[in-house]
């Protein structure tokens, strides 16, 4: 039995018959099917489907990258798998139209429930996230719905758990992804210089500024601005970011005209923000503005059946110019028992430590698996005892 597609590509020129008939005729007995022609112009009344943003991205690089962009489509599962629909062998492309018109109230309205039911498990993981993790998926889920939006998005998580590359995926699945992604860490930046940097400045603005400057809100204009680390800009300038999220328009330093921008602005903190807001540390109506959709990145100790696909991933990557190294049973003990207070960077880091001390060799054992840290340290020699102990 076949299964049907969520999204059929269509050439924007057929050899045999006028594509627009094709078209017309194919959505009236397909109406659930999404349907994109390949010159990216999505055809008006289909329904958009999880993947069409991914779909449009893919066309747009394919070109450039030949079948790399296409590498980062997600398939469309195996046969059989609940969360597709199945056609009865048509032998007519009015098939399953007839069926469903032959269907009871009843069992439309089981069929669609059953559709409602299973619609978490559509969400394939996507794939700038590795690990197939509930909490993982459930991140995937939602970059897939707020993506094609213009919702603002707020992201919160631990340190080192991936917010930059959830914000990333947001701007790569959304319209605007042949815009520019800005991203500012408002951590790095000393107070007295963000606001320059985040709203620009005219010439002769204040001492040092001998040429003006265009902000990070205005380069990214039509595209995605990122916020990172939010809950660390100072009060002051909340007020003034709280002003250009409201009205779209921002006033360089030093400048009496106001410059209209358009951006979507995804944030992200370590921090809880709503609680922040309540304790005054963070102005509770920018809060609110930020936080209309919420991401959680979860951290790497609460989804530890990730961490060999995260293992693997990190050691393929390292292995573009040097052959890939394989980690020996023992030191993956190893690494399943560290509580990874830095999630998923700190991961990348003891891996990368491993690789260098491991020189030529093409495993990495649990010698080379180096925490950094006291307690890594009294886990690495517990390990060792107890691997020397087994032998």
């Amino acid at each position: 039995m076949d299964i049907q597609p969520q999204t059929i590509i269509v050439d924007s020129w057929l050899p045999d018959l006028d594509v627009h008939e094709f078209l017309r005729e194919f959505h009236a007995s397909f109406p659930c099917i999404d349907i994109v022609r390949n010159d990216l112009r999505p055809f008006d009344g289909a329904v958009a489907s999880p993947y069409r943003q991914e779909i449009l991205y893919a066309l747009n690089h394919v070109e450039q990258a030949d079948t790399a962009a296409w590498n980062t489509a997600p398939s469309m599962g195996e046969p059989g798998c609940q969360t597709h629909r199945r056609l009865s062998s048509p032998a007519h492309p009015m098939t399953e139209t007839l069926v469903e018109q032959a269907m009871t109230p009843v069992q439309q309205s089981v069929e669609a429930e059953a559709m409602r039911s299973a619609e978490p498990q559509v969400a394939i993981r996507i794939p700038e996230l590795v690990g197939d993790s509930a909490a993982m998926l459930e991140v995937s889920r939602r970059i897939r719905r707020v993506a094609p939006l213009d919702t603002s998005v707020l992201i919160e998580g631990p340190t080192g758990s991936g917010k930059e590359v959830v914000a990333a995926a947001l701007h790569r699945m959304s319209r605007r992804s042949s815009k520019p992604f800005v991203a500012i860490n408002c951590a790095a930046i000393p107070e007295a210089l963000l606001e320059a940097e985040l709203f620009g400045h005219t010439r002769g603005a204040f001492t040092g500024a001998v040429q003006g400057r265009t902000g990070r809100i205005e380069a990214a204009n039509g595209g995605t601005l990122f916020l990172d680390e939010i809950g660390e800009m100072p009060l002051a300038l909340q007020a003034k970011l709280l002003r250009f999220v409201e009205s779209g328009e921002l006033q360089k330093i030093g400048d009496n005209e106001t410059v209209k921008v358009d951006v979507r602005i995804i944030a992200a903190t370590h921090q809880r923000l709503g609680q922040l807001s309540k304790s005054g540390g963070f102005r509770a109506d920018l809060y609110y503005r930020l936080a209309v959709f919420l991401i959680h990145t979860p951290p790497l100790s609460e989804r530890c059946e990730d961490l060999q696909p995260l293992v693997n991933h990190f050691l393929e990557k390292m292995g573009k110019n040097t052959p890939v190294k394989r980690i020996a049973e023992s030191a993956m003990d190893l690494l399943r028992a560290h509580p990874w207070p830095g999630n998923v960077r700190e991961l990348q880091h003891v891996l990368e430590r491993a690789a260098i001390l491991a020189g030529d060799d093409p495993v990495l054992t649990a010698a080379e698996i180096d925490f950094g840290d006291a307690a890594g340290c009294m886990a690495h020699e517990g390990c060792e005892k107890e691997v020397s102990d087994a032998g």
